[in-house]
This record gives structure tokens, sequence and C-alpha cells, in this order.
């Protein structure tokens, strides 16, 4: 069956919206000393492949998604070369399923070694293999919202946190640490003021988990490339997205702002 393509006039409306959140993207990294530019995910859940196509044919790259299976459906159906990123809550009988996809970017919800053991299991038996290591975000719940999901935000020697970068770092070699990841409360999303509490746990909790993991793994060259191309931070959504970037944020994902309101799960 062939891909439903985008309508003339919903493509343009999304480009036309995808093209506002860069500006602002880019207007919030203005000021950034290492002129890094962050990464922008279109979070794309629940919302149609025609969408994800429309700012495909303009150039975007990097979609998100909360659902194993809408993603495993999305990738099957839209271009090899789309770099997904998973940034929904991950039970570990999913990991296999995320872990086949051959063009998942990076999984930003990693919380439990079960769960990096189901990943890299399913990495290594993959024939053929993948061509570079699965890039992972640790999640922290930097709020300590008992909603929500993440480890608590201390990379202390008795840590989870720092249990499970080290086993990612010694143990499983078909995943690359790449960074930290956190949804920021409501109330300090949307709250006025220069700082928000959230990202700045966030930024001191990177600090701390680099010096406790040259402590405990030393230098190896897993640790090495985490030292020398630095833990990204994933920070910030549509409400939040500007202030988190002036922060430090590495990798915004923004949904909304760019698709528009989602229509219910199952609908």
């Amino acid at each position: 069956m062939p891909l439903e393509q985008p309508t003339e006039e919903r493509s343009a409306e999304l480009i036309s919206l995808f093209d506002e959140i860069q500006q602002q993207v880019n207007a919030a990294a203005s000021d950034r000393a290492s002129g890094d530019k962050p990464r922008l995910v279109a979070v794309s859940k629940l919302k149609p492949a025609s969408d994800i196509l429309a700012l495909y044919q303009h150039g975007v790259r990097h979609f998100g998604e909360n659902y194993p299976q809408e993603l495993v459906d999305k990738a099957k159906e839209l271009p090899s070369d789309i770099e997904w990123h998973f940034i929904g809550a991950l039970q570990s009988n999913k990991a296999k399923m995320l872990a086949s996809i051959p063009n998942l970017f990076a999984l930003e919800t990693l919380t439990s070694i079960k769960s990096a053991n189901h990943l890299h299991n399913t990495l290594s038996s993959l024939s053929p293999p993948r061509t570079t290591p699965l890039n992972v975000f640790l999640q922290l719940n930097t709020s300590s919202e008992p909603q929500k999901a993440g480890l608590a935000p201390s990379a202390s020697a008795d840590s989870d946190l720092l249990a499970l970068a080290t086993h990612i770092v010694e143990k499983c070699p078909t995943l690359r640490l790449r960074g930290l990841m956190t949804i920021g409360s409501f109330e300090s999303s949307t709250a006025d003021g220069e700082l928000n509490p959230d990202f700045e746990v966030l930024v001191k909790a990177r600090e701390e988990l680099v010096e406790e993991l040259r402590r405990k793994v030393g230098s190896n060259e897993e640790f090495d490339a985490v030292v020398k191309e630095g833990l990204e931070l994933s920070m910030g959504m549509s409400e939040d997205f500007a202030q988190a970037i002036r922060q430090g944020s590495s990798n915004v994902r923004v949904g909304s702002k760019i698709f528009g309101k989602r229509p219910p799960r199952g609908v």
C-alpha cells in the first residue's frame, strides 16, 4: 500500500510551524559560549505518517515517538534515513521490539540495568548488525514527582544512576551512553524566572556522573569517548524548550507546537 502523501495545505502549515520553532531554538542558542546548536526533535506521536513525510520532505530527520508499536509501524512505512528517538515509558519487554528498528537513533528513557541488558542482547543478535552502537539517554526524575519515571538525580557511589551508567560503559558495547534526559515539572516549566530548577538539577547530575564514572571506571575506550564527546542533556519540550536551551540543553523535544493538538490515543 503506497504511503499517503500530505496535502499541500498541511505541508505548508507544518513547515511554517517547524521553521518558527527552529528560529526560536537558534535564537535561544545564540548566546551560548560553545556555539553548539541544539538538536530539535519533532515529536510526532499519534500523528499520521503523512505529517512526518511533509517535514521529511522539508529536510527534517529527527522525529520522536512515545509508543513502541507505533514507532515500529512508522519506521517500516517511512524513509529509512529518518533518525528516530524513542521518548516514551520503556518496559523491559518492549526493549527487544525497539532495538530491532535499524534507524533508531536514540532511546531516551532508559532507567534500568534489566532494560539495558534486553537492548544489548537483542542488538548483539541482529543480522546484519547495526553499524553503530545505539545511543541511550538515562532518564532522571529531577522534580521528584512520584508519578514520573526516572532515576534519582544522584550519581553517588551507591546510586542507581552510577550503577546503570557503569554497566552500560563496561558491559554493553552495543550501547553508547549519549546523555541524560528529564521532563521538567509543569510548575517549573511555566513559572516566571531566570532558571528552571529541574534543568539545574540535570546539569549538576551530569557533572557528578562524569566525575564518579572517572573514579569508578578509570580510562577505557568507552569512557574516554563519553568524556571526549560530552554527555548530552535532553531537556525542554513545547512549553520550556527556550529556557532549557539557555541552561545548556543539547536536545529539545517539541510536539504540539509543531503538529498541533493530538487526538486521544486509540481514536
